[in-house]
């Protein structure tokens, strides 16, 4: 005889609407861009490139506009690369290699600049910056850097601002040696994100430029944008927040409450 089921039997009673929906992950990790994003780093760069600009003798120069036009290109060598295919276009390396080894040794010379800029004091963090780390990491909340910026320019910076200990902070750190590919590319975030073994929907990113909320946004993560002067007039449409005076002010709080209503939406 089969089995009946009464009324109230588990196996018939209603579902509640989204019993089933997973509560929304809450914010664990904060993952920092560099450049622009933790420091105001790009006048100190733009006076690096011309200083190895005129120490290799070739002449050129970047004032501002130019300079500003080329950040839409991620890297460094990247950046040289396409200025010097837009004003020596038909100029040609004997070979590839020739033109790849003299590439480099002009970022060694901006890379040497630049650091002794560091060094001068030249670049400090965005005001709000150290305070929301501190309490970031007071918490418990994991933190990550996500950039593609050379090794070399974190460590310069963030060993003067932060002391000699400064990588005890971040978890997980991702850069141009690790993640070849540039911004907008997303590798680097999903590097970041692996090495966590975080889903983005439990992290954050906090970026100040184009491509580096579309690396962010194609990795899954929401982006909270701290723009600069550099980069205030970037299409910034589909950040999480944006935030024209930067993270001075800004505190866990609103982060996991912008956070939280994201993902509620999202849900």
């Amino acid at each position: 005889m089969p089995t009946l089921h009464c009324p109230t039997d588990p196996v018939n009673r209603p579902t509640a609407p989204n019993a089933m929906t997973p509560p929304s992950p809450e914010l664990r990790a904060l993952i920092f861009d560099v450049d622009g994003t933790l420091a105001d780093t790009e006048a100190a760069h733009l006076a690096a490139f011309n200083e190895a600009f005129d120490e290799a003798g070739l002449g050129w120069h970047w004032d501002l506009p130019r300079y500003t036009q080329l950040l839409e290109v991620s890297g460094g060598k990247e950046r040289m690369a396409h200025h010097w295919a837009q004003v020596n276009g038909g100029v040609r390396a004997i070979d590839g290699l020739a033109m790849a080894d003299t590439l480099q040794r002009l970022h060694d010379l901006k890379t040497a600049a630049y650091e002794r800029q560091v060094a001068r004091g030249a670049v400090q963090l965005r005001a709000g910056v150290l305070a929301l780390i501190d309490e970031a990491h007071r918490a418990g909340l994991r933190l990550a850097i996500a950039t593609t910026t050379s090794p070399v320019n974190v460590s310069a910076l963030l060993r003067r601002a932060m002391g000699p200990d400064w990588m005890a902070r971040f978890e997980v750190i991702e850069d141009a040696s690790t993640a070849p590919l540039k911004k907008p590319h997303p590798q680097v975030y999903r590097q970041t994100l692996a090495r966590l073994q975080l889903p983005a929907s439990a992290c954050l990113a906090i970026e100040d430029s184009a491509n580096g909320l579309a690396a962010a946004r194609d990795a899954g993560l929401a982006t909270v944008i701290t723009p600069n002067d550099f980069t205030a007039q970037h299409d910034f449409s589909h950040a999480l927040k944006v935030l024209p005076q930067g993270l001075a002010g800004v505190r866990l709080a609103d982060l996991q409450r912008w956070h939280a209503a994201r993902t509620v939406a999202t849900a």
